[in-house]
Order: C-alpha cells, then sequence, then structure tokens
C-alpha cells in the first residue's frame, strides 16, 4: 500500500511538475511574491520546482520588499505583544521583573483602530527548559524576526531569533563575555539588519564592573549569515550601561540610552552602532533632560519610522510623570521636540508605561493599576496576592485623549510591545530549527 500511495504522489507532482513548465518562471514567481506568507509556506509542498524557486534567498529577499504586495494581508501592520503574569514581581529602574511565571502570552494585533487581534503564537516548548531566568525578555523586532534574550535578571546567556510565521528559531552559540570569565557586568543588546550585507546582527554591550578603568564597555556581533560571533574593540565613546537598556533600530543603526561621567556629574546620550560600517557614534538627548538615577528612559522608534522617541519616566517623587519626546529630525538635536507631560491618570493609578508609537502618531500606553507595595531608591517589590488592573491604552497626542483597546491586562506584571509583519526570512537558515 506504501508504494503505491508512493507512486501516486510521484505522479501528482509530476502533473504538477508539467504544469508550471507551461507557464514562464517569471510569471509563476510574480504570483507567489503576491501571496502572504502562510499561502507560500504552503506552496513549498505543491513541488520540488516550486520549493526551489521559494527557498531562494533572492526570493525571500523580494518578499520582503513592500512593493511586491497588493491589497495583501502580508503588508497589514501587526504589532507583536508579549505579555507575562505571576505571583508577584520586582521593578528596577522601572523595568518589571515577574516571579513564578503563571502565564505568558504573544499575541499579533493589527494597528488599526479597533486594534483587532491577529492571532496568538507560541513559543517552542524546548528552549524554556534551558533558560536562566523566569521567561525572556523581548529585544526587539527586525523586518519580521523576533530578538528574545534570557537576561531578564539573571546572568544569562541564551539569546534566540525567531520567526513565529514560518516556525523557525535560531539559537544563537553562547557569547564571548561571560560572568565565570570577566566577573560582574552590565549589559546591553541590540538587533538590526545590514542591508548592504543582506544580514541580520546581534549586538551585544557590556560594561565591565570589576576593572580599574572608570567604565569598560566591551562590544560583539553576532551575525546570522556567518552563525558567530565577532569580539570588537572597546567601545568609543566610553559609557555606562544601566540594566538591559531599551534599544531602537531606524536608519540602519541602533541606539541605547546610556551615560558617562563628566567633571560636572553624570549626563545622558545615545550610544548609536551602523551595523553596516560597525561604527559606534553619538547623538544628544533632549537638553533639559538632566541625568537622575531616578529616571527610566526608554527608546522607540517615531511613528513616521525615520527618526526615534525618547520616554522619559520618573515615578520616585510627589511630581510623578511621564515626558515624550520626539527628534523630529534624525541626528538634528536642535529638532528635538516634547510632545506631552503625563501624570497618573486616576487616583488608583500608577505613573503609565510608554510602550511605543504607532504608524498613526499616536502612542501606546499601558495604564497601571495601583497596588500594595514597598519601594526603595531602586527597587519596588510588588504584593504577591493583589492584582493590578492594567490596561493597553492608545494615548492621541493631538486630542490628549486616551482609548482602551481592549487587550486583556489584569495581573500581567509584565508587557512588552513591538512591530511586526510575516515574513520568510530564516527559510533557507540551515541552523535555524523548526517546530
Amino acid at each position: 500500500m506504501g508504494d503505491i500511495q508512493g507512486i501516486a504522489q510521484g505522479m501528482q507532482e509530476f502533473k504538477i511538475e508539467a504544469i508550471s513548465c507551461t507557464f514562464p518562471r517569471e510569471i509563476i514567481q510574480e504570483i507567489l511574491l503576491r501571496l502572504p506568507v502562510k499561502s507560500v509556506i504552503k506552496c513549498t509542498s505543491v513541488c520540488k520546482t516550486w520549493r526551489s524557486m521559494i527557498i531562494n534567498q533572492s526570493f525571500i529577499r523580494t518578499h520582503l520588499s513592500p512593493t511586491v504586495h497588493v491589497n495583501n494581508l502580508n503588508d497589514s501592520h501587526l504589532f507583536l505583544i508579549h505579555r507575562v503574569a505571576g505571583t508577584g514581581s520586582i521593578t528596577v529602574f522601572h523595568k518589571a521583573i515577574v516571579d513564578d511565571v503563571q502565564e505568558e502570552v504573544y499575541s499579533l494585533h493589527y494597528d488599526n483602530q479597533a486594534f483587532d487581534e491577529y492571532s496568538k503564537i507560541e513559543f517552542p516548548i524546548a528552549p524554556k527548559q534551558e533558560l536562566y531566568d523566569r521567561h525572556l525578555r523581548m529585544v526587539g523586532t527586525c523586518n519580521g524576526l523576533i530578538c528574545l534574550a534570557d537576561d531578564i535578571f539573571r546572568y544569562g546567556y541564551n539569546i534566540f531569533i525567531w520567526n513565529p510565521a514560518i516556525r523557525k528559531l535560531v539559537t544563537l552559540p553562547r557569547p564571548g563575555v561571560s560572568f565565570m570569565v570577566h566577573g560582574g557586568y552590565n549589559a546591553a543588546i541590540g538587533f538590526g539588519f545590514d542591508a548592504n550585507t543582506n544580514d541580520y546582527k546581534v549586538v551585544r554591550l557590556v560594561n565591565l564592573l570589576d576593572t580599574s578603568a572608570d567604565s569598560t564597555t566591551l562590544a560583539e556581533v553576532y551575525s546570522i549569515a556567518s552563525s558567530s560571533w565577532t569580539s570588537l574593540d572597546f567601545v568609543s565613546p566610553s559609557c555606562i550601561l544601566r540594566v538591559r537598556e531599551s534599544q531602537a533600530f531606524v536608519n540602519g543603526t541602533l541606539h541605547w540610552p546610556v551615560l558617562r561621567r563628566t567633571d560636572y556629574g553624570n549626563e545622558y546620550f545615545i550610544l548609536t552602532f551602523d551595523v553596516s560600517s560597525k561604527l559606534f557614534r553619538e547623538m544628544p538627548v533632549p537638553k533639559s533632560l538632566i541625568c537622575d538615577f531616578r529616571l527610566g528612559l526608554k527608546l522607540s522608534v517615531s511613528g513616521d519610522g525615520k527618526s526615534i522617541a525618547l520616554f522619559s519616566m520618573d515615578s520616585k517623587c510627589e511630581d510623578r510623570f511621564l515626558d515624550i519626546w520626539v527628534m523630529k529630525e534624525y541626528g538634528i538635536k536642535e529638532s528635538w521636540t516634547k510632545l506631552i507631560t503625563l501624570g497618573p491618570q486616576g487616583p488608583e493609578r500608577l505613573l503609565p508605561r510608554a510602550l511605543c508609537f504607532r504608524k498613526s502618531g499616536e502612542v501606546l500606553l499601558m495604564l497601571c493599576g495601583a497596588r500594595e507595595a514597598f519601594s526603595d531608591y531602586d527597587y519596588t517589590f510588588d504584593n504577591d496576592h493583589i492584582k493590578s488592573k492594567h490596561e493597553l491604552v492608545s494615548l492621541d497626542l493631538v486630542n490628549k485623549t486616551v482609548k482602551n483597546l481592549g487587550v486583556p491586562g489584569e495581573g500581567y506584571q509584565y508587557c512588552s510591545v513591538d512591530s511586526f509583519k510575516e515574513v520568510l526570512v530564516l527559510l533557507d537558515q540551515t541552523d535555524a530549527v523548526s517546530y
């Protein structure tokens, strides 16, 4: 029976191959390029000719281009939301760390007025069993790939590149700088795309703490194309990293908020890294932003995708505030503009957390319900048994109004949001594991 089925399947494939030969290859490719990712993946099973065409790097790169999509859901802008709930949490420098994880959810939503859920996605189970931390941190997304790091609190070295659209996962080899070799450190990670070499890169910055130098920062870069880490020279300009600094990738450049010591005290600046030239530079923060260790700084891509935005949050004083800034002309320090200053949105609310910009120019915020907590200078410990009501809202900066997006938030202490689109990237990657 098995032989008969095999013969029948071979005859069917032969017929399809014969039919496809009657059409010019260019026409078949043009049709396939206009299909959404899930349909293209199904087409890899049609015949060997189509599969060979689809897993070709040139096809994958062309399919990524928005110019080939006409009235295609694949061109719809999506947001990836990562939420984690547990029995308790700790907040360090305005970053939540969840203890005893009870639930972890990844969901995709359309960037439209309704913020409809597109789908839920599942991270593969096996890698979770090897984690150092309770849950992963979403470093960022780039062209439909998601970078996740096992560094939420402990010295973890698991870093993943994930494409849920095609169910492929790359586990990076252990980076070179570690606690066992170099002692204590603070680290930041960035994830971007090198358009010159068509390569995705993970950049890891490490501030060594057990050195005589005032601040020694090392850098190492992982290339998906070569599947290896490369160490760079010491980072210049020198800088001081705080724990798990946020990153923003725009104009081929990674950005992190950092600080440095001067003769007059500490000052903030933005460290940049061009992923193609491998050059570090610096960019100024808004002139009025005075260095204060109570501040939480988060970078984001601006609504039009051409520049950066900065969220500055201070919740440890009587005048609690969240400032939202945007650099209207990329690289021009005079173009920093404060769009709004927010306080707690009601007597039973904590300070809202800014997440990211939408294409419309609105800002996604998490409104956080008040909880019983113990606070000190850098840390906030939440009561384990009290659930807070969190709401994901969209802030209209023109009308100064917020709209509840209907995404369940009760009990979730950690929430991260980034842009997303479905792509074929990693389909041809030999070290990418299917699940």
